[in-house]
């Protein structure tokens, strides 16, 4: 798989199952997906959904997909896979796979996904998605994934963390635009007495840089570093994910 991410929730497995599992409560902590809604199906077979993402105020991009879950499994392990596509012409992601496992462990659950997907647009969509869409992918879902924990754990609803993470992120930024102006003014009037002040200025912005960049998050909003991105050893597919048609 091409993207992995994995947190460890302290949380009973089936709290975690029920937030991930069911559309109404996956949407709200998942940064990947606006809306996510199950379409009708007969007894026994695979759920076909359908998932939309707001790209832009004007630009929704919408995708199908098809999913299966396994409850009991060996050691108390769970499994859901999953493939999707998305027949939008201005979506860079038009196909993938990917699954999501729960591991129970002594305080509570080792959750991982992992997952690819193919990029349409020819060299010039491999190239975007190398440079920016993938690791933009890989930051969400490990955001999403430690919102996802705060909820569980702490009771932080998906709405309240990501208000605090905005005002986080807010005041990092505030923490280098200001400095940065302030010595930035006296720079306008070219003369010597404003030197001593452009001094301050610099090295009051260059403080605000390593605050904004050193500080850690908050534990209250959601932070991707928490996640880890790097599976810890070789990890193969759910044979599950074989028996899913693409969408």
């Amino acid at each position: 798989m091409g993207l992995y991410i994995e947190t460890r929730v302290r949380t009973d497995l089936e709290t975690l199952w029920e937030r991930t599992q069911e559309p109404e409560r996956h949407q709200r902590w998942d940064l990947r997906f606006t809306e996510i809604s199950y379409l009708p199906r007969a007894e026994g077979e695979p759920q076909h959904f359908r998932y939309a993402t707001r790209v832009l105020p004007f630009l929704v991009v919408a995708g199908t997909g098809v999913s299966a879950g396994e409850r009991h499994r060996a050691g108390g392990e769970r499994v859901s896979a999953l493939r999707f596509a998305s027949p939008h012409p201005l979506s860079l992601l038009a196909e993938g796979s990917g699954y999501w496992r729960y591991v129970p462990t002594a305080d509570g659950v080792r959750f991982l996904t992992g997952y690819d997907y193919r990029p349409r647009w020819g060299l010039l969509g491999r190239a975007a998605d190398r440079l920016a869409f993938r690791p933009l992918m890989g930051w969400a879902t490990a955001w999403s994934f430690d919102r996802l924990r705060l909820w569980c754990e702490r009771g932080i609803t998906p709405e309240r963390s990501r208000n605090r993470w905005l005002l986080e992120a807010l005041a990092r930024v505030l923490a280098v635009a200001v400095p940065w102006a302030a010595c930035s003014l006296p720079l306008a009037f070219a003369s010597l007495a404003a030197v001593p002040l452009t001094v301050l200025g610099i090295a009051a912005a260059v403080l605000g840089i390593a605050a904004a960049v050193l500080v850690p998050p908050s534990s209250h909003a959601p932070a991707a570093r928490r996640c880890l991105r790097v599976p810890p050893a070789r990890t193969r597919e759910p044979r599950l994910l074989a028996t899913l048609e693409q969408p």
